[in-house]
């Protein structure tokens, strides 16, 4: 059995019923690509993801259930993400604009306009985002 506990933390989303669904389809192998803004990075002070990355990803409770490797990072406009990494991200969109719809609430939502402490911020067509497609190493559960 390999030791993850020196992993760095993946988390998807805040904790609750959408981390909860996004934790569950990456154990079904139906999750395989995700989205965060360039901005998020920024606010955080972290190092983009590369290629090779592995990281644990946590559930609500904070408790390391998943392996994943990043397998292709890449930068691109919100205008620009295409219909492949939106069905990839496992939550059910068969279009792009279903996609970006449910991206758009979530990064419009109170909870992260706080973590990104502004309260106006919103998303367009030029907004940098980063891309990562990840591949399922270990599930720890």
């Amino acid at each position: 059995m390999n030791d993850y506990s020196s992993l760095p933390v993946c988390e998807f989303a805040f904790p609750g019923p959408l981390r909860d669904q996004l934790v569950a389809a990456i154990l079904a192998g139906a999750k395989t690509s995700t989205t965060g803004t360039l901005i998020e990075y920024e606010v955080e002070g972290e190092d983009l993801p590369t290629v090779g990355l592995q990281e644990a990803v946590v559930d609500s409770a904070g408790k390391r259930v998943a392996v994943i490797e990043m397998t292709e990072v890449r930068l691109a406009r919100l205008a620009d993400v295409d219909l492949a990494h939106a069905i990839d991200e496992g939550e059910g969109f068969t279009t792009v604009a279903q996609w970006r719809a449910g991206h758009e609430e979530f990064w419009h939502s109170t909870d992260m306009r706080l973590a990104l402490a502004d309260p106006e911020f919103t998303v367009h067509d030029d907004t940098m985002l980063v891309l990562q497609r990840f591949k399922l190493i270990a599930s720890l559960t």
